[in-house]
């Protein structure tokens, strides 16, 4: 991909959660408050009143949980016909890092 985020941004994949357990039973959606998703790309952080960089905490690779308040339509970006979101850094709320 040729595409990378600028200052704090991160470009995410947003898994399909699926709508049934597998024995059968359907998952209400309004009880899941956050969605996982996986960072494809990463911007490299942004800078200071003083000019240093802050570095990006979070990593390609990483699985993330966003709020779903926090993935909107204005954040959908399509790329070679797929669909990423792009949000910034504080607006993830847990990270599980790839290693």
């Amino acid at each position: 991909m040729e595409w990378n985020p600028i200052g704090d941004q991160l470009l995410l994949k947003v898994a399909k959660v699926s709508e049934k357990t597998k024995s059968g039973i359907i998952l209400v959606d309004r009880d899941m408050q956050f969605t996982p998703a996986e960072v494809v790309k990463v911007g490299p952080g942004i800078f200071t009143m003083t000019g240093d960089r802050i570095p990006m905490t979070v990593k390609e690779g990483d699985s993330v949980l966003i709020y779903k308040s926090n993935l909107g339509e204005n954040k959908s970006v399509m790329i070679d016909d797929s669909e990423y979101y792009l949000i910034r850094e504080s607006e993830v709320g847990l990270v599980k890092s790839a290693q």
